[in-house]
């Protein structure tokens, strides 16, 4: 009986895809360095949008509350980075400061047309409770940016430099109203 018991157990146990090996896990300082790789951090991310958003607030372009939307910003580096991330923490910190109203980015846009359509193609709401179709303020300035890198490497050093770049365009005009660039440079060595 108990060889029976211990053959379940041995078939429970090893027969399962995934083996749990105990961790110890804990909380770090969200605004910390890391210092595990060269790559792309999340403290390279607080530094630049700490950087866009002090320079932006500095400018005068935001003195009468203006609605700006977010455009592109593209990844040129070779690695995977969420730009959008990058994006969403200047947003943040930029609607805090009630200096400035963003609309829906392009990306957002599908889902806003899709709540006014299921309001006002459906019988589920009175008229009065309905978002009209044709209210939505359209943006005075686009923000677009790029994230650029260069990678240096020896057999004994790797060098990243970073460059983050943001532009507030007047949609209307075209022109370019504010710019701004961070640089990063992370350097290791074996």
């Amino acid at each position: 009986m108990a060889l029976l018991l211990l053959a379940c157990i041995w078939q429970i146990v090893f027969s399962s895809p995934v083996l749990h090996f105990p961790r110890q896990v804990k909380y770090g300082d969200s605004k910390a360095v890391e210092l595990v790789t060269n790559e792309f951090s999340s403290k390279d991310l607080q530094q630049i949008a700490e950087r866009m958003v002090g320079s932006l607030l500095e400018t005068s372009v935001l003195r009468d509350r203006p609605m700006v939307t977010i455009s592109t910003v593209k990844n040129k580096t070779s690695e995977y980075i969420d730009t959008t991330n990058v994006m969403n923490s200047i947003q943040t910190s930029l609607v805090k400061s009630g200096k400035v109203r963003f609309t829906r980015s392009i990306q957002e846009m599908p889902q806003g047309i899709d709540e006014l359509n299921r309001q006002n193609r459906s019988e589920l709401y009175p008229p009065k409770n309905r978002a009209a179709v044709g209210q939505m303020e359209a943006a005075k300035f686009a923000l677009e940016g790029e994230l650029t890198s260069i990678v240096k490497q020896t057999a004994w050093t790797k060098d990243v430099f970073y460059k983050f770049t943001l532009k507030m365009f007047d949609v209307e005009a075209g022109t370019i109203e504010w710019q701004e660039e961070e640089e990063i440079r992370k350097t290791s060595g074996r």
